[in-house]
């Protein structure tokens, strides 16, 4: 670890942790309605849109306009992506984008994953851009606040048969929450240097003639073959290059703030056009943690206890600065073969980082997007050393649980508190509680499918895809690395967060389909028995804290979370892990 990397950490999390408080009480008085302008302005809304806003949701029917609300929205995003060519803003003339690819992607935005499988600029139209991906970055992240507030709401009543009102909250979480943050953050990208436009893609004169070399065509315009089968080549040179435009920073501040991930461009925040600065830099990688981080005091303040709040937030912080340190510690090592070939170890293993960043920024972003449910890269996460590689893995396998999506993280660490409460009643031999409310044989049920669900899919995906054909035929790399891309591919998929290990051919029809069912049942797998829970929970009478009670909020309660958090979060994918990245360090070193 380098001083710049020490400095870079502390920075990030002590302007963190000063932002929770003043977002999460914002949060919390905007879902309660507490201010005025929230209850004026929305009322049109739910007139025109025929809301009874006071008439709550038992956990079932809140559920169902979950499920109803994203999978209008995976329709509406197929239709935009197979109908774009004959759709209006598309200067450049984009294409309609393939069956599997368009149901893969419509998939990926609605369950906040944004895992792509394509490249933006050479894909998507603008208004497809804007109306289907932009869009749905909004609502899906929506949909990830709403869930986490009706949980709380299941702790913080008592004897209640309803758990809020989907509708009335995915509005206020819209509309209050992310769009006005989003107008500001988007203000500061382009007065960074991102691009806001509708304009056609630019040909300029390049300072330098590139030159490379291309295949050799017939009169047809086919690729010449030799006797071999191989395509001949011939040495070409351009002095001009295509610059992509379009709407980009709106796209790029609900991407980050979201925890969204998916990019304009292929080249994701790499881009400049993405990521201009190293101050944008630094405030996308703090948007992404901004809200989930502020959910935790939101769920202290509803809960009446701001200490429970602090007390999942020093989990996440401590997990979160140890696979932080962990990344840039490994990525600052040198691959031991090019040491041998002389390359100075001092540099580290600059292979795959965005040189504007350097490897200390590039393993902190890498570490902050797989811990969140985010996906946005500015370094080649395939070109990392073996465990730097294995971090954002086990980021995403541990359930994204460490600040994680907006939502999703919260909800997510709320399931394994409940388990950790469970486990410490059976240690003391009394019926476990949390925040005064029983834990018994329905919770731990609900618990059970949360925390299962992902692995399933993971495991089982990842299986699937080594013993097919199919799955095999999109290796690029084969041994322990393959195995490594797509293990990757299939934890970011279930665990929504759609940041890609690359090296994997994965936009096919059987990648686009497996990780489409992935990312949809990762994502409402987990939702609808987190819904269940707090109906069952807002349903119970609080108990009243007694000398037997576990205190939740306390030293022993962080060290006892974290314990469960990586013991059975983890445990599941040692054996897959042990195949992949670990395997392929000894390699390395073994080969030196």
């Amino acid at each position: 670890m380098t001083t710049h990397a020490w400095t870079l950490l502390g920075l990030f999390l002590a302007i963190l942790l000063v932002t929770v408080k003043p977002m999460g009480l914002y949060l919390a008085k905007v879902m309660a309605g507490d201010y005025g302008f929230v209850r004026k302005t929305e009322s049109p809304l739910y007139r025109l849109c025929g809301v009874q806003a006071d008439e709550e949701m038992v956990w079932l029917k809140y559920a169902f306009a979950i499920l109803l609300f994203n999978a209008l929205g995976v329709l509406a995003v197929y239709a935009l992506q197979r109908l774009q060519a004959w759709l209006p803003l598309n200067p450049q003339g984009m294409a309609n984008v393939s069956p599997d690819s368009a149901f893969n992607t419509a998939i990926s935005f609605v369950s906040n994953t944004n895992w792509q499988g394509y490249g933006g600029e050479s894909t998507m139209s603008y208004l497809t851009q804007m109306l289907a991906l932009t869009v749905q970055n909004f609502l899906s992240a929506a949909t990830g606040i709403v869930v986490v507030i009706a949980l709380i709401r299941g702790f913080a009543r008592h004897t209640a048969a309803t758990v809020g009102n989907a509708w009335v909250d995915l509005t206020r979480v819209t509309l209050y929450v992310l769009l006005p943050i989003s107008i500001v953050y988007a203000v500061f990208l382009v007065g960074q240097g991102s691009i806001q436009n509708l304009d056609a893609y630019k040909e300029v004169t390049t300072l330098e003639v590139t030159k490379y070399d291309a295949p050799k065509l017939d009169a047809d315009g086919q690729p010449v073959k030799d006797e071999k089968g191989a395509v001949v080549n011939e040495p070409a040179e351009t002095a001009t290059q295509t610059l992509a435009m379009g709407p980009v920073a709106s796209q790029e501040a609900i991407k980050m703030l979201g925890t969204n991930g998916g990019g304009f461009f292929n080249a994701n925040s790499a881009h400049p056009y993405e990521n201009p600065t190293p101050l944008s830099n630094f405030i996308q990688m703090l948007s992404i943690f901004l809200i989930p981080g502020a959910l935790c005091f939101t769920f202290g303040r509803m809960v009446g206890d701001t200490r429970q709040g602090w007390a999942v937030l020093a989990v996440m912080t401590v997990m979160f600065a140890g696979l932080a340190i962990a990344a840039m510690y490994f990525e600052q090592q040198a691959n031991p073969l090019l040491t041998q070939l002389g390359v100075d170890p001092t540099f580290g293993n600059m292979e795959g980082k965005e040189t504007r960043f350097g490897i200390a920024d590039s393993g902190l972003f890498a570490t902050i997007t797989t811990a969140a449910s985010c996906g946005a890269v500015i370094a080649m996460h395939d070109s990392f050393m073996p465990l730097g590689g294995l971090v954002p893995l086990v980021d995403m396998q541990l359930g994204e649980v460490v600040f994680g999506g907006v939502g999703s993280g919260l909800y997510g660490m709320l399931v394994f508190a409940i388990l950790a409460v469970f486990i410490s009643g059976l240690m003391i031999g009394r019926t476990p509680e949390y925040l005064g409310k029983k834990i018994e044989t329905y919770e731990m049920k609900m618990t059970s499918i949360a925390i299962l669900v992902t692995p399933l899919l993971v495991l089982v995906g990842t299986a699937v895809a080594v013993i097919t054909g199919d799955g095999r035929a999109g290796i690029a790399n084969p041994g322990a690395h393959g195995f490594s891309e797509i293990l990757y591919a299939f934890s970011s998929a279930a665990n929504n967060n759609g940041s890609a290990f690359a090296g994997l051919s994965a936009n096919t029809p059987f990648y686009n389909t497996m990780l489409g069912i992935a990312m949809w049942f990762g994502r409402f797998g987990v939702i609808v028995p987190v819904l269940a829970m707090a109906g069952s929970l807002a349903a119970k009478k609080r108990l009243a804290v007694t000398e037997g009670t576990l205190p939740t909020h306390g030293p022993l309660f962080v060290v006892l979370l974290i314990g469960v958090v990586l013991l059975v979060g983890l445990l599941n994918y040692v054996p897959a892990l042990a195949l992949g990245p670990v395997i392929e360090q000894l390699m390395l070193f073994a080969t030196y």
